[in-house]
């Protein structure tokens, strides 16, 4: 089984999931709702919402027929941490960078 930040990551890769979650940001739909941009049938739009449950980046309600789905913020966090942790890399990078800058250009800061 693999672990859940690789089911995360996974799941975010297709852009029809990203747009699922991007639209559930802004609150619970039901499947006809999330489906309704896609040029696509409903069970595909079912298929990918249980890929991004599996994930457990949403949950699925149930309110007498009304099924809403959520967003679950979690699995977010655990990706925002683990590319956090790459963040001085990029910072190390870009500091390197604007340093060389200005040896090139002679600004301020040249020694």
């Amino acid at each position: 089984m693999t672990d859940t930040l690789s089911r995360t990551f996974s799941a975010l890769a297709d852009p029809t999931r990203r747009a699922i979650l991007a639209r559930l940001a802004a609150g619970e739909a039901t499947v006809n709702e999330l489906a309704e941009p896609f040029p696509m049938s409903l069970p595909a739009v079912s298929r990918h919402l249980k890929v991004l449950e599996e994930a457990g980046l949403i949950t699925r309600g149930r309110t007498r027929q009304w099924r809403p789905c959520r967003l679950e913020a979690k699995p977010l966090e655990d990706v925002a941490d683990w590319v956090a942790a790459y963040r001085r890399f990029w910072d190390d990078g870009f500091d390197r960078l604007e340093e060389h800058l200005r040896t090139l250009t002679g600004g301020p800061g040249d020694a």
